[in-house]
């Protein structure tokens, strides 16, 4: 896990072959190549948004990595179309204004579309998970083999596992939010927040029935 000021990305290791997931904002690439040690052989963005993106182009360029995303999130990651803005929540408005604006991505070269049931060669085999609701083309990670979730911002772990804030469709969002609870997972890791390294599917449930709840 790489934590940075807002959000946080992750390097998976398969012998010398690394799989970069998210890039956090502008300015992460140097604290970033400080931890690659061996070939960055992918970078996998969950979506489109800044402190996910901000970091893909300037290390897709330096190392000759692949860069994947869902054919949905992929014209925006290009910079060919603007990305659809949340719809906030009541309660999500303070904390929308208490947070920085994040300096824009710079538009990146997306080499492959993926969409649901697709499967990345890493970790044994990880499967694309459609998760919109965040943003249209949001996806998670599962490997199932090491029973890992690596859940974008469909999920967050900040205080409580919880349903991800600042969604552009918060019905579609607990919709994926259910489907991700189904999995069978040990660990879950996040875009904002702990990971969860012990407990996942009862963690997920549980935020999956608050969510039904409005929590």
């Amino acid at each position: 896990m790489l934590a940075f000021p807002v959000g946080a990305a992750y390097l998976w290791r398969d012998g010398e072959q690394l799989t970069l997931i998210d890039t956090g904002t502008v300015g992460c690439a140097a604290g970033i190549e400080e931890v690659l040690d061996g070939e960055l052989r992918r970078i996998v963005l969950t979506h489109w948004h800044e402190d996910h993106t901000g970091s893909a182009a300037e290390l897709a360029a330096r190392h000759g990595a692949e860069v994947v995303a869902h054919r949905l999130e992929a014209p925006v990651i290009r910079g060919e179309v603007t990305g659809a803005p949340p719809v906030l929540e009541e309660f999500e408005v303070p904390i929308r204004a208490a947070i920085p604006a994040l300096p824009p991505a710079p538009p990146c070269t997306v080499d492959r579309e993926v969409t649901d049931g697709d499967v990345l060669d890493f970790g044994g085999g990880a499967v694309i998970v459609a998760v919109p609701g965040h943003t249209d083309g949001s996806i998670a990670l599962h490997l199932p083999g090491p029973k890992v979730l690596f859940t974008g911002d469909a999920v967050a772990n900040v205080g409580h596992t919880m349903l991800g804030v600042f969604n552009t469709d918060r019905a579609r969002a607990v919709d994926s939010l259910h489907r991700l609870a189904e999995l069978d997972i040990d660990t879950a890791v996040f875009g904002h927040g702990d990971p969860l390294l012990h407990g996942a599917s009862a963690a997920l449930r549980q935020a999956a029935a608050d969510a039904d709840g409005g929590q």
